[in-house]
């Protein structure tokens, strides 16, 4: 959500950010509903003030004997109050638009963003590790996973397309590398390990700004509950409506949940193999801080779920997103993409994100500084630590070898139970 304020005071600056962002002006539009709405809570303040004064003299004449002056008050209360409905009902429709309005802008993007229309202008940032030369072709997971327990014909005969039934070793796999992440995370990374819901209400998915705007692209329950898209908004939800103790050192929150995507958006890509699912698994990273501080909790949040790669020896690159391609709730994210052969491409495999106090206004999460009586709205960020199912992949490509098997990765060996590697059966 927008402060209005801001708004209010630099009209042309937010037209400039969702200018960046590729739409059109809106702070006129916004300012005169909220000039209506300022008049409307004007009026009635002062009329309930001049009520409340006619209702007191209106004693004070009776006690006087005066009963024409206490008619004449006694009328014009009535008048009040038979004006106050209409003023009442103006600023109740003007804050629902203006709040309807604010609520569809997207977040406006930190000045070091890179101006760009989608994913072609984003930034490359730097690399890391060197991708493998094999002495045979490597094969793309959809082809090679299938003889070591990636089954997607059971997956899709239980429950459709994109979703997939894992078996064996290669469950045992998958559960391992979310085991890895949680604990580096944990031990290594300071955050603390949660368990939340999957199943959450309008409001947890409001404040994390997946409603109203991308309703279609998740699943609701008969009940109106949501599947959660990303445990994100289990975690940072947790935090609505708290005025939190001074923030000394950032809230950090991991957990590894199922997610749940419609891909509304997503028709015909990815419709091979583990890509891109309906159900899938991440490990996330969630961070609450004070302002000055979520530049280098950003900073700090994209090392950790580098250093998952890293230890895992799977090369990729960082890019810096352009304003067409980052997240509505976003004003700065950073995308990791991961090296696989088989696709002899950089996928996504985990973004991580500053969202400034765009959550923390629409959830209504705030502060309060050391020694000030004032509180003021935390920043929150996010980022997937990685996604689970992203990172089977990787390891499937990078690892295989010439007779489809796959070698286990050493690190992974304490959550094997003695399994070096994967074989075709």
């Amino acid at each position: 959500m927008h402060d209005i304020v801001f708004i209010r005071q630099n009209p042309g600056a937010f037209d400039a950010g969702l200018a960046r962002r590729g739409l059109e002006p809106a702070a006129d539009a916004i300012l005169a509903l909220d000039a209506r709405r300022r008049e409307a809570q004007t009026t009635l303040q002062t009329m309930q003030n001049r009520r409340n004064e006619a209702s007191k003299a209106i004693g004070q004449a009776m006690g006087q004997g005066d009963k024409d002056k206490a008619e004449a008050l006694k009328a014009e209360v009535a008048d009040i109050k038979a004006q106050m409905p209409q003023w009442e009902e103006q600023d109740r429709q003007t804050g629902e638009e203006l709040e309807a309005t604010l609520a569809t802008l997207p977040n406006l993007p930190a000045s070091d963003v890179p101006d760009g229309a989608d994913e072609d202008d984003n930034v490359e940032v730097s690399r890391w590790g060197t991708p493998r030369k094999f002495d045979f072709t490597p094969k793309e997971h959809a082809d090679l996973g299938p003889a070591l327990g990636m089954d997607f014909e059971t997956g899709a005969k239980l429950s459709g397309a994109r979703f997939t039934f894992l078996r064996g070793d290669m469950a045992r796999l998958h559960r391992a590398l979310a085991q890895f992440m949680l604990d580096t995370h944990t031990r290594a990374n300071g955050y603390t390990e949660c368990n939340p819901p999957v199943l959450v209400n309008d409001d947890a998915m409001y404040g994390t700004d997946k409603l109203p705007k991308f309703s279609e692209d998740s699943f609701r329950t008969t009940d109106d509950r949501w599947l959660i898209p990303t445990s994100e908004v289990s975690l940072t939800a947790s935090v609505a409506g708290q005025i939190l103790p001074d923030l000394a050192q950032p809230i950090r929150m991991t957990a590894h949940t199922l997610c749940f995507r419609s891909e509304a958006g997503a028709a015909g890509r990815d419709t091979r193999g583990f890509i891109r699912q309906h159900q899938f698994e991440k490990v996330e990273l969630v961070s609450i801080c004070a302002p000055q501080d979520s530049e280098a909790e950003h900073e700090r949040m994209v090392r950790c779920a580098e250093g998952i790669l890293e230890a895992l020896d799977l090369p990729y690159r960082k890019l810096l997103l352009c304003t067409g391609d980052m997240g509505f709730g976003a004003r700065k994210t950073y995308d990791l993409e991961v090296w696989l052969p088989g696709q002899d491409a950089y996928r996504e495999i985990s973004s991580c994100s500053n969202t400034g106090d765009f959550q923390a206004r629409r959830m209504n999460a705030r502060y309060r500084p050391e020694g000030s009586k004032k509180t003021e709205f935390v920043h929150t960020l996010n980022g997937s630590g990685l996604a689970v199912g992203r990172t089977l992949v990787a390891v499937l490509e990078n690892y295989q070898q010439a007779d489809g098997s796959v070698i286990v990765p050493s690190m992974l060996a304490p959550y094997m139970g003695g399994i070096e590697r994967l074989e075709p059966q």
